[in-house]
C-alpha cells in the first residue's frame, strides 16, 4: 500500500495474478519466451480475488492499494486460482492495512452425485459442476458457476457446503493473525454533514423521488432530471467552498440510495414501478445480418444485445498456452463488447477490458456445455456479443442473444438458454429480491445475482454480495425466483427460435468428410505439407486431417469440395485384392511392366500376367504411357502383384455365347 491517503473518492484497489510457467516446469509458448501480457486465465482470476475482497474495504480508506498474486510452484495437479483469492485475503488481514473481515475461497465440484471439495484439475473435467464460493466465517460474499444443467436445490447444497469449508479455512488465517499482531493502520470516514443532508432530504427528497422515477420518464430524461436537482444545490454553494461541495455531493449521493431503499423497502415499489419479480418486455429477432453465419438481436427494456456467430474450422481454433496441461485448441469463443455509446458516454476505443473479458467468459460457461460434440460438429465456433444499449444486465442479455445466433447459425444445441440478472435489498428482517435488475438497482442493491441455464437447470451463475446479511434461505428464494423469470424468457426465445436451424448457412463453410488408412496420413499431408498444400490451393478448400484418419473437407461450393475429394481420394487410395483398376504403364523391364494405379503406388504386372498367350517380351504388348485394365492378384508388404491376363478371362466370361 502507499503510505499516503488520497484525496480519491473511491477505493484505489488494483489486483494482479500471474502465472509463472516455470512454476510448472514449462517454458512460454510461441516466439516469446517470457510472460507477457497478462492471459485470459490471469485476468480472470484477477477479477476473482478483486469482486469479493473490494466490499470488505472500510469506508474512507483511499491508499493506493495493490494485490499482486505469483504462483511460483505448481504441482499439475490443483489449480491455484483459489489459493491466490485465499493467499490475498490472509495478505491483506496480516498487513497494517484495516482490512479486518478475511475470507477464504472454495471450489466445489459435483462427481458421481456427491459434492467435492477443491477437486483436481482431472476431475474438474468430469464434474458437473465446478462452483467457486468466497466467504467470511458469516456469510458468502461471491459465487462464480458453470455446470451442466444442474438444479437449483443442488446449488443451495453445494453453497451450504462451501461455507463449512470457508469456516474452517477463515479460523485457520485467523490463528496466523493472532501470532503476526500488526498494528492496524486507522481508516478515516469521509468526512459527511449530517445537518445538510437533512436539510437536503426535506428540500429535495420528493423532487428527486420524482426525477428517479423511470415509470413516468425515460432514462436519458431521467438522468437529466437527477443532473438538474444536482445543479441547483451546487449552485448555492459559493464556488470558492469547495469542502463544501464535497460534503454536497456525498449527501446527494446518499440521498438518492436513501430514496431508492426506501422505496424497496417500506413503500415496495421500484424505479420503474414494475413488480419485484417481473420481467421487463422482451423482443427478439434472427436473421439480422445478411452475411453473419448466424445472428440474432436480443431486447430486453433499455438492455441491447446484438449477437453474431461464426463457424470456421480446426486451423480458426484458438491455441492456448496452459500451465497445467499441454497446448490445447479452443472450439468455442465467445466475446463481449461494451462499447461506450451503449451508455451515453465518448470514450476511446480499446482492446477488451477486465470488465468485457469477465462478462464474455461469464456467458460462454453458460453456452459452452450446450454445444454439440466436436464428432457430431466439427466446427470452430466464434459468438460476439456487441452490446448496443445498456441498463442492466447486459452479460444475461449475451446469453440470450448468444443461444439465438447459435440456433440460427445451424448450430444443434442440446437446449436454448437464457439468462437474469436478480437482485437484493436488505436491511435488517426486512429484504426484497428483485427479477431483471437495471441499473439503479445494481449500483445501490446489496446483491448481483446472475443466473443462466435452461429448462433443466443452471449452466452459469455469478454472484457478488456486498453486506454479510444475506442467508442461504434468500439465495433459495433468488435462485427460485430467477428460475421462474428464465422460463418466462426461454418461452418468448422459443416463438422466435426454438431450436438450431437443420441446414447452415450457405455462407459458412460446408463440411464434408471421408475416413483414409492412417497409415495414409503421411501420404495426403506430403513432405513438409506440400502435398495438403497443392490440393488446397487448387481448390480453394480447407482441409482439417485427424490422427485416426478423418478427413473433414471445408468448401462454399459443391464442385470444389468434390474436386478436392477426388485429388484426396487419388493419394491415400489403398489397393485391394480382387479389385479391377485403370491403371499405366510407367516402366517396363525384361520381366514384366510397372503399372500406377493410383498416383505414387505401382504394381508389378509379371510377363506371364500380361496376356492368355505367351508372349516372347513385354514391348510386343505393352509400352511406356498404355493406359490398362488390371486387377490385383495379391499384396505382399509394399508389393502389388497384379495381372492384365485375369481382366481379358473376366470380359470373355461375362460376353454373351454366340451361335
Amino acid at each position: 500500500m502507499d503510505s499516503k491517503a488520497t484525496d480519491k473518492d473511491f477505493l484505489p484497489l488494483t489486483v494482479d495474478y500471474r502465472e509463472f510457467t516455470y512454476s510448472a516446469g514449462k517454458i512460454p509458448g510461441g516466439f516469446f519466451k517470457r510472460e507477457g501480457r497478462p492471459s485470459e486465465k490471469e485476468v480472470l482470476t484477477s477479477r476473482l480475488t478483486d469482486r469479493p475482497l473490494r466490499p470488505l474495504f472500510p469506508e474512507g480508506w483511499s491508499n493506493e492499494t495493490q494485490i499482486v498474486s505469483q504462483v511460483l510452484s505448481a504441482d499439475s495437479e490443483n489449480d491455484p486460482d483459489v489459493v491466490g483469492v485465499t493467499a490475498a485475503s490472509a495478505a491483506l488481514y496480516i498487513s497494517k492495512i484495516p482490512f479486518v473481515n478475511p475470507i477464504a475461497c472454495v471450489r466445489i465440484g459435483l462427481l458421481d452425485g456427491k459434492l467435492v471439495v477443491n477437486p483436481s484439475v482431472a476431475d474438474q473435467k468430469l464434474s458437473k459442476m465446478n462452483l467457486i464460493v468466497a466467504g467470511t466465517d458469516k456469510a458468502v460474499v461471491m459465487v462464480e458457476s458453470g455446470s451442466l444443467e444442474v438444479s437449483e436445490d443442488q446449488y443451495a447444497e453445494a453453497l451450504e457446503f462451501a461455507h463449512g469449508e470457508i469456516r474452517k479455512i477463515v479460523a485457520a488465517i485467523q490463528q496466523l493473525h493472532d501470532k503476526v499482531k500488526p498494528e492496524k493502520v486507522a481508516a478515516k470516514a469521509p468526512a459527511f454533514d449530517e445537518d445538510l443532508y437533512k436539510e437536503m432530504l426535506k428540500t429535495y427528497g420528493e423532487k428527486l423521488r420524482d426525477a428517479v422515477d423511470t415509470s413516468k420518464y425515460a432514462k436519458t430524461d431521467s438522468y437529466a432530471r437527477v443532473d438538474a436537482i444536482k445543479a441547483e444545490i451546487y449552485a448555492a454553494i459559493p464556488a470558492e467552498d469547495t469542502e463544501k461541495k464535497k460534503l454536497a455531493a456525498r449527501a446527494f449521493e446518499r440521498l438518492r440510495e436513501f430514496i431508492f431503499r426506501d422505496d424497496m423497502l417500506t413503500r415496495k415499489r421500484r424505479p420503474d414501478a414494475r413488480a419485484f419479480d417481473q420481467v421487463r418486455q422482451i423482443t427478439c429477432e434472427t436473421k439480422i445480418l445478411p452475411r453473419a453465419h448466424g445472428s440474432a438481436l436480443f431486447t430486453r427494456g433499455e438492455t441491447q444485445s446484438l449477437s453474431t456467430c461464426t463457424l470456421g474450422t480446426k486451423e480458426d481454433m484458438q491455441r492456448q498456452d496452459l500451465l497445467f496441461e499441454k497446448d490445447q485448441h479452443k472450439r468455442f469463443m465467445l466475446h463481449y463488447n461494451f462499447p461506450p455509446f451503449s451508455v451515453g458516454e465518448v470514450k476511446f476505443l480499446r482492446g477488451p477490458g477486465r470488465r468485457e473479458i469477465g462478462h464474455g467468459a461469464l456467458a460462454e460457461r453458460a453456452l459452452a456445455n450446450l454445444l454439440p460434440t466436436v464428432e457430431d460438429f466439427p466446427y470452430a465456433i466464434r459468438c460476439v456479443s456487441d452490446i448496443l444499449e445498456s441498463n442492466g444486465s447486459s452479460s444475461m442479455a449475451t446469453v440470450c442473444g448468444g443461444s439465438l445466433a447459435l440456433m440460427d447459425a445451424g448450430v444443434p444445441l442440446k437446449a436454448a438458454c437464457a439468462g437474469i440478472a436478480m437482485g437484493l435489498v436488505v436491511e435488517g428482517d426486512k429484504y426484497a429480491i428483485l427479477t431483471d435488475i437495471a441499473g439503479a438497482e445494481d449500483h445501490y442493491g446489496d446483491m448481483d445475482f446472475k443466473v443462466a441455464g435452461t429448462r433443466e437447470g443452471i449452466t452459469a451463475l455469478q454472484m457478488d454480495i456486498k453486506v454479510s446479511g444475506v442467508s442461504i434461505a434468500m439465495m433459495r428464494e433468488a435462485l427460485a425466483q430467477a428460475r421462474k423469470a428464465r422460463l418466462q424468457i426461454l418461452d418468448i426465445m422459443d416463438k422466435t427460435l426454438a431450436a438450431g436451424r437443420p441446414e447452415i448457412s450457405d455462407y459458412a463453410p460446408h463440411l464434408f468428410m471421408l475416413n483414409i488408412p492412417t497409415d495414409k496420413i503421411r501420404d495426403l499431408i506430403g513432405p513438409g505439407g506440400k502435398k495438403i498444400r497443392s490440393i488446397i490451393e487448387i481448390t480453394g478448400v480447407k482441409i482439417d486431417v485427424m490422427d485416426d484418419g478423418k478427413v473433414h473437407v471445408f468448401a462454399s461450393s459443391g464442385k470444389s469440395a468434390e474436386e478436392a475429394l477426388k485429388m484426396i481420394r487419388d493419394v491415400t487410395a489403398t489397393a485391394e485384392i480382387g479389385k479391377t483398376y485403370l491403371g499405366t504403364v510407367v516402366r517396363i523391364a525384361e520381366f514384366g511392366a510397372f503399372v500406377e494405379i493410383f498416383p505414387g503406388t505401382d504394381g508389378l504386372l509379371h510377363i506371364s500376367e500380361i496376356a492368355e498367350a505367351r508372349i516372347k517380351a513385354v514391348r510386343d504388348e505393352l509400352k511406356e504411357g498404355d493406359q490398362i485394365l488390371v486387377k490385383v492378384l495379391a499384396i505382399e508388404g509394399n508389393k502389388i502383384r497384379l495381372s492384365r491376363k485375369a481382366v481379358l478371362r473376366d470380359k470373355q466370361a461375362a460376353a454373351p455365347a454366340t451361335t
